[in-house]
């Protein structure tokens, strides 16, 4: 069985930076495509970075230049830096992976995801 979980979330003021972590553990997989999504209350989930397993990190508009999506291959983990951040990007932030199992099955596995609230 394969499980993500979503950390590094809190507390910030506008203009601060979190780093948030996606921790991928099991046995025998392969993590492939990460994204990172976020929901905001009364809101639909918005994907904010997706980055490939050979690195290659894509972001909308909304997040460009301020957000930074990354990955350790070696820990199985994806990290999404962001910085100045404003009140909007208050949000539940969770990451979700396209995991290859040992029995050749991939599909996308969601973390529980981790509170995101810039304030004041």
């Amino acid at each position: 069985q394969v499980q993500l979980v979503e950390s590094g979330g809190g507390l910030v003021q506008p203009g601060g930076s979190l780093r948030l972590s996606c921790a991928a553990s099991g046995s025998r997989f392969s993590l492939n495509t990460v994204d990172w999504y976020r929901q905001a209350p009364g809101k639909q989930r918005e994907l904010v970075a997706r980055i490939t397993r050979e690195g290659v990190a894509n972001y909308p508009v909304s997040v460009k230049g301020r957000f930074t999506i990354s990955r350790d291959n070696a820990k199985n983990t994806v990290y999404l830096q962001m910085n100045s951040l404003q009140p909007e990007d208050t949000a539940v932030y969770y990451c979700n992976a396209q995991i290859t199992t040992a029995s050749m099955t991939t599909r996308g596995y969601w973390g529980q995801g981790t509170q995101v609230t810039v304030s004041s």
